[in-house]
């Protein structure tokens, strides 16, 4: 029997770039299912911390290997998704999500990346408002003439869930704004939260009442903002912290401070904790001095946000993906404890992944019972030498399961035997095996169920993809309407969703006609739908919302990206190369799209789906620019801006920026140094444009 390793895995700073493509997929899958757990099924597997280590060594391989730079988190889920029992309301601006950070050396990274983005000298002011990191609900208020109008959270940071009527009742939150110098319309954005004092309070309260208690001040905050009657809402203690804005017609100050100030003057609440620094040194001093306080402020928090001061630069800067490039979080560390590992189970997830989880003695870790860890794989099992039986140490940040850190030996049983990982799916009974990466010939780490069509776990996990909330978002079908209706072959692939009829629902159990009638309506709804969430929601391996988002600007149509994506089944082929020239998309997702239309099922179960919906143009960032849908290259050395700032603008305007020059590009923008692009651009006939000629045509 082969003896495998038991040596911690290569930095991300030291892989190879062979092996950083396999740890790269890797990451893309695992964190793709962990993003679809916390916001799609509010079922988190692992903890803040750990989900924030896995995003941190992503983003780190991508940054040394840009042309792996192919999905982003996963990235406009920021939060999580509306409920269907509360209306919904659109963002006029997404409400965001932050980057993290976690060392001194990671905010000293962020401040030289904000430097670097902006062109400004080493030596030249920047300052950034840094303030506590509420461990709350984040909510939107948007106030008319100073009248409170509407409240909403954040939901997936595009369209959040209408709770108005509940907000109204938080004491904290005015109703009237005052002062005279209110803008016509603007959006406070902030964080609804719940002092532990008050928490506390009200589980005791709950516990003698017999009803639920919650486990931590945020989730005794989100449930009560969401409460269907507002009267209970009313009877929870619940409070605000303003720390930024939306949409506004204007702003009261050119920086995040004097906006702050304002809407104190406004009679908003912000946190007194919020301080101006002037350098790096000032931002950690400060981020220590919160931590010795953390414990004494009677609410809880789970890092510090850093914001630069200057409106203006913030605009600059503006977002990449999920994230503003002009803010970053440093979080606290986490907290541990010590258990026992009961047992280790094994799930299947959507993409055929098998995932092991410690199934732990529940012990108490910052005021939470946690029963539950993630063991990520089957080399992290080996590599920490978990056991069943095993005394471990967990660490946690936040509200969900903890991983483990390791295993205290001098307590492990002489009878302990290691784990056996399994090599047949625990669901169909499929072989599992360990892909190998026809480049590299490396293995991967994530073992995968064979049964891909018969795996009853991944058929449903595929389908619930399709219905969710970024993808057709079909309201009324949700998990266990999914799991039944295909346990009783009603449903297999996505196109049967469209072929329901209202006889085969009727007369279900829990069914009446009002909800059979519901149901159909929104299936009806969701026949014409935007080629991006089309994309997103056909599950194809490394394709998150970011990636469907590039792929749909790039090929317009359904059938030119299906088209496009069979002929690209050839590497080297032009296809591939047009495939892999779209910015963003490296060869393994265009590996990843070619070979799932490859697969004849897919295919066909593709062309089935085409047949049942309308597949419309996604919405660009400004239709009506000059650029919108046109195909920009950037070479040379821009003076003005910087080469990201260009690109960033661009995209904005709804153009699609591209690495390499094609007979397909539009414009070559070309500042001094220009080489070979600028030659390829005759070639092809393509319009050249200096950095001021740009300027003059998106106006």
């Amino acid at each position: 029997m082969k003896k495998r390793a038991n040596s911690a895995p290569k930095a991300a700073e030291e892989l190879s770039e062979e092996e950083a493509k396999a740890e790269h997929a890797r990451l893309e899958s695992e964190i793709g299912e962990h993003d679809k757990l916390y916001y799609q099924k509010d079922s988190p597997r692992i903890s803040d911390a750990e989900y924030d280590m896995l995003r941190k060594r992503y983003e780190i391989i991508e940054r040394r290997f840009p042309n792996l730079r192919t999905v982003t988190s996963l990235s406009l889920r920021v939060g999580a998704p509306p409920a269907s029992k509360f209306a919904k309301v659109r963002h006029a601006a997404p409400m965001l999500s932050l980057a993290n950070g976690f060392t001194e050396e990671d905010i000293v990274e962020f401040v030289e990346r904000v430097r670097r983005f902006l062109g400004l000298k080493p030596d030249a002011d920047i300052e950034f408002l840094a303030e506590p990191k509420i461990d709350g609900l984040s909510c939107s208020l948007r106030y008319e003439r100073g009248m409170l109008k509407i409240a909403a959270t954040r939901g997936d940071g595009a369209e959040g869930e209408d709770v108005t009527a509940n907000v109204r009742t938080i004491e904290e939150v005015p109703q009237q704004l005052n002062g005279k110098d209110l803008s016509d319309f603007i959006e406070v954005r902030g964080e609804v939260y719940m002092a532990r004092n008050d928490f506390l309070a009200l589980n005791k309260r709950q516990e003698k009442e017999g009803k639920q208690v919650f486990a931590n001040p945020r989730n005794a905050a989100a449930g009560s903002l969401r409460q269907l009657d507002p009267s209970i809402t009313a009877g929870r203690p619940l409070r605000f912290f303003a720390y930024g804005w939306g949409e506004a017609s204007e702003l009261p100050a050119g920086t995040q401070r004097g906006v702050m100030q304002a809407f104190k003057n406004w009679g908003l609440p912000i946190n007194p904790l919020a301080k101006l620094c002037k350098s790096i040194g000032e931002m950690l001093a400060h981020y220590q001095e919160i931590e010795r306080k953390r414990a004494k402020l009677g609410y809880d928090i789970d890092g510090v946000v850093y914001k630069l001061d200057r409106i203006a630069w913030q605009t600059r800067l503006g977002a990449v993906s999920r994230t503003p490039r002009w803010a970053i979080a440093h979080k606290f560390p986490a907290e541990k404890a010590i258990t026992v590992v009961k047992d280790i189970s094994v799930t299947v997830g959507r993409t055929g992944a098998l995932t092991p989880t410690a199934i732990l003695e529940p012990v108490t870790v910052g005021g939470v019972v946690v029963s539950h860890a993630t063991l990520h794989n089957e080399d992290e099992i080996t590599r920490k030498d978990v056991r069943i039986g095993d005394t471990v140490t967990i660490q946690r940040a936040g509200d969900v399961i903890p991983q483990v850190l390791g295993v205290v030996l001098d307590k492990r049983s002489k009878n302990s035997k290691p784990f056996k990982f399994p090599t047949v799916c625990p669901v169909c009974g499929s072989h599992a095996v360990r892909e190998v990466d026809l480049e590299t010939g490396k293995e991967d780490v994530v073992r995968r169920c064979t049964g891909v069509l018969i795996c009853p776990a991944q058929a449903i996990e595929r389908l619930r993809h399709f219905v969710s909330r970024n993808a057709f978002d079909v309201e009324g079908l949700g998990e266990k309407q999914i799991e039944a209706f295909f346990n009783d072959k009603l449903i297999a692939e996505p196109a049967d969703i469209f072929t329901l009829k209202p006889k085969d629902i009727v007369e279900r159990e829990g069914w009446g006609e009002t909800s059979a009638k519901n149901l159909f309506a929104a299936i009806e709804a969701r026949r014409k739908i935007a080629f991006n969430r089309f994309i997103y929601a056909l599950g194809i391996r490394h394709i998150g919302e970011t990636n469907a988002i590039r792929l749909a600007r790039h090929y317009h149509t359904a059938e030119a990206f299906r088209d496009g994506a069979l002929a690209a089944a050839k590497v080297g082929s032009p296809a591939f190369q047009e495939l892999t020239d779209i910015n963003g998309i490296g060869e393994i997702v265009a590996h990843a799209v070619a070979g799932f239309f490859k697969e004849r099922r897919n295919l066909k179960a593709f062309n089935a789906l085409l047949k049942q919906v309308k597949v419309v143009p996604m919405e660009t960032v400004r239709s009506n620019s000059p650029v919108s849908d046109k195909t920009v290259v950037f070479t040379g050395a821009l003076e003005k801006i910087t080469r990201d700032e260009a690109k960033a603008m661009a995209e904005r305007l709804g153009a699609k920026v591209a690495g390499s020059v094609s007979k397909k590009t539009d414009y070559v923008v070309a500042g001094p140094g220009a080489g070979s692009k600028l030659a390829e651009a005759k070639k092809h006939g393509v319009k050249v444009l200096t950095e001021d000629e740009w300027f003059k045509l998106i106006e």
